[in-house]
């Protein structure tokens, strides 16, 4: 906060808001997936932490009843993601079927 006592309009109010963490199912999935794959992916889990409605996530409820969200890392992949309170608990990444 400013000296002069009020919220500073450019800086996120809490820095550690929308965290995001891997499960080890995650983990393990982005660890075999390819150099490419896993670049895109750290940006785009980047982009989850700042802004869920970014354009190049496509973020979506993918299963309502489970609370499980689908966002795209590139045009061939896609992670999966639970909302937490603060926290994007992302639980897995995989080729898209299509």
């Amino acid at each position: 906060m400013p000296k002069s006592g009020k919220p500073d309009r450019n800086q996120r109010p809490n820095p550690s808001r929308d965290e995001s963490q891997l499960t080890p199912t995650a983990l393990k999935s982005y660890v075999a997936a390819p150099a490419a794959v896993q670049k895109a992916f750290d940006k785009q889990s980047k982009l989850l932490e700042e802004n869920l409605r970014h354009p190049s996530l496509q973020a979506k409820k993918y299963d309502e009843r489970e609370g499980v969200w689908q966002a795209r890392v590139n045009l061939h992949w896609r992670f999966y993601f639970l909302i937490e309170g603060d926290t994007y608990l992302i639980t897995n990444s995989t080729p898209h079927p299509k």
